[in-house]
C-alpha cells in the first residue's frame, strides 16, 4: 500500500450545482477525467474538496459515490481532520471507510498545540484505526508548524503513520525530513509549484490541485522526477508553471474549478464563505487556456 502512494496523488474538487447541492454527476466526470490522465491515486475530502463547508451526512455520500465510482482503478485516501482529537477518532468509528486505502489527516488546528501535543494527537488517533495514516501539514491554514522533528518522532514510533504531506513550503525542513526519515516513509508534496524540488531532494510524490485539471501533464512530470530524468520533468514543470500560478491567484479552489468548467468537466460554483475567482483572474486563466 504504501508503495502505491508514490507519484501523483490528486486532491479531488466537490463540484457543486447552481443551487449549492452536490454535483455527483459530475464528481464522476472528474474522477474519471483524473484517472484516465494517469494519476496514481485520490484524495477524498481534502481542502480542495472544500471540506470544511460540508455536513457529515455529505461527507459520507462523497466518500461512498467515490469508491463506487473508481472501482479500485487507483487507492483512494480520505481526509479525516479536525481540531478535536476526539472528533477524528469519533469519524474513525462511524465513517464507512470500507473500500478506503488510506487517511489523510491534518495537524490540528487553530487550538495552536505544542509540538508534544501534536504527538500525542496523531498517536492518540493512530490507535483507531488500522489504515495507514499520511499526516498533514500545513501551517498556512492551521497556523501551526508540525516540525521536522515531530514528523520524524512519528513516523518512528507509529507503525501505521507511512507518510506526510508536506506544505510547509519550507525546503529545508522538508529536506531534513527526507534525509533522515524512516526507509519505508514516504514524504508527499502538498505545494504543486515546489514538486519538482522536492522531488529531486528525494520526495516521493505530491498530493496536487492542478492534477484535477491537467493530470496527465503532472502526472508525467511527477513520472520523470522519480525515474530521474529531470530535462523532461523540467519542461512539464514549466509548462504548467504559469496555470499553476493562475489557479492560487484568488483561492483554491475557485481557481482550478474556473479551469474545469472551460473544460466542460464540472461547474465552476464553490461554497460560502469562498466565492468564484474575480473577474481579472478569470479573464487571465480563460487567456491562458486558449492559447494552453
Amino acid at each position: 500500500m504504501i508503495q502505491n502512494l508514490r507519484g501523483t496523488g490528486v486532491a479531488l474538487v466537490t463540484p457543486f450545482d447552481k443551487s449549492g447541492n452536490v454535483d455527483f454527476n459530475s464528481l464522476k466526470n472528474v474522477i474519471n477525467h483524473v484517472i484516465k490522465g494517469g494519476v496514481n491515486y485520490v484524495v477524498s475530502l481534502g481542502t480542495t474538496g472544500e471540506t470544511p463547508v460540508l455536513t457529515s451526512l455529505e461527507k459520507d455520500a462523497i466518500v461512498r459515490f467515490t469508491v463506487e465510482v473508481v472501482k479500485k482503478r487507483v487507492p483512494i485516501v480520505v481526509g479525516i481532520g479536525a481540531n478535536s482529537t476526539q472528533d477524528v477518532i469519533n469519524s474513525f468509528k462511524t465513517c464507512n471507510l470500507e473500500g478506503v486505502d488510506a487517511i489523510l489527516s491534518v495537524s490540528p488546528y487553530y487550538n495552536k498545540p505544542s509540538q508534544q501535543g501534536i504527538i500525542a494527537h496523531y498517536k492518540a488517533i493512530a490507535k483507531h484505526t488500522k489504515l495507514p495514516i499520511i499526516l498533514y501539514n500545513v501551517p498556512g491554514r492551521t497556523n501551526s508548524n508540525m516540525t521536522a522533528e515531530t514528523t520524524l518522532q512519528l513516523a518512528r514510533e507509529v507503525k501505521n503513520i507511512v507518510a506526510v504531506k508536506e506544505a510547509s513550503g519550507n525546503m529545508d525542513q522538508i529536506m531534513q525530513i527526507i534525509k533522515h526519515k524512516p526507509k519505508d516513509f514516504l514524504v508527499i508534496s502538498g505545494d504543486d509549484l515546489i514538486t519538482l524540488p522536492i522531488l529531486a531532494s528525494g520526495g516521493d510524490g505530491v498530493i496536487s490541485v492542478i492534477a484535477n485539471a491537467f493530470p496527465k501533464e503532472f502526472s508525467l512530470m511527477t513520472k520523470y522526477s522519480l525515474e530521474g530524468n529531470f530535462e523532461k520533468a523540467r519542461k512539464q514543470h514549466y509548462l504548467l508553471d504559469g496555470f499553476t500560478r493562475l489557479i492560487f491567484a484568488d483561492g483554491n479552489p475557485a481557481g482550478v474549478k474556473c479551469v474545469l468548467n472551460l473544460m466542460k468537466v464540472c461547474q465552476p460554483f464553490v461554497r460560502l464563505p469562498l466565492v468564484q475567482v474575480n473577474s481579472r483572474v478569470e479573464a487571465d486563466i480563460k487567456k491562458a487556456y486558449s492559447k494552453y
